[in-house]
């Protein structure tokens, strides 16, 4: 599997990068926390059948065509090992009742599926159950993100449960859970530009 580096953004920038003032970890980690995100379990099998995986909220769409999603593993990460071993992996997105669930799969319990309902799905990947919508995808490629790789997959295959659950998925923000108010759900009225925006293929597009 081929590992690429993206291209420094400071190579020929000249004096100028160099007087940049350093990024203090601390205030990063609290600005980029002011962005609310959902929480996604990464799940596969090791090589001797036993399920793992991690909670995750670096996942993001990335393609219509081809279908590709990405997820931001750290380096060191062993489920990422075992996903890189095995090549494919699934994506469950997790629902609002699923706060227990990403609690044991974002601690250091070695055994994170023990007490929790999970299936083996036709593709041979571990599935959580009552999760909002799972993404079955085979690694595609690998790129060098700092202190995480940056993994994209090709989808191969998803399904959504819906009726498992109330449908409100589990976010987080500012460090902690949080919830979209029931009355705030209704489609915003820029509906069919964010549905242009998802679709489209030209240039200017945001995604």
């Amino acid at each position: 599997m081929n590992v690429t580096a993206p291209a420094d953004p400071a190579d020929g920038a000249g004096e100028a990068a160099t007087e940049q003032a350093p990024i203090d970890p601390r205030q990063f980690r609290n600005i980029l926390g002011q962005f609310c995100t959902g929480i996604t379990v990464i799940t596969t099998f090791t090589d001797d059948e036993t399920p793992i995986g991690f909670a995750c909220q670096s996942f993001a769409a990335l393609s219509l065509e081809p279908p590709l999603v990405l997820f931001c593993p750290t380096k060191g990460s062993r489920s990422w090992a075992a996903i890189e071993a095995n090549g494919r992996f699934c994506v469950n997105v997790l629902a609002e009742e699923q706060q227990p669930v990403c609690a044991k799969f974002g601690s250091r319990e070695p055994d994170k599926f023990a007490g929790t309902d999970w299936h083996t799905s036709d593709l041979g990947l571990p599935r959580l159950d009552n999760s909002l919508a799972t993404i079955e995808c085979r690694v595609d490629s690998v790129i060098d993100g700092g202190d995480h790789f940056i993994v994209i997959g090709r989808v191969l295959a998803m399904s959504e449960t819906p009726a498992a659950t109330n449908g409100r998925p589990l976010l987080f923000y500012r460090g902690q859970y949080t919830a979209i108010e029931p009355e705030k759900t209704t489609p915003a009225p820029w509906r069919a530009d964010l549905d242009h925006f998802l679709t489209t293929t030209t240039l200017d597009t945001w995604l």
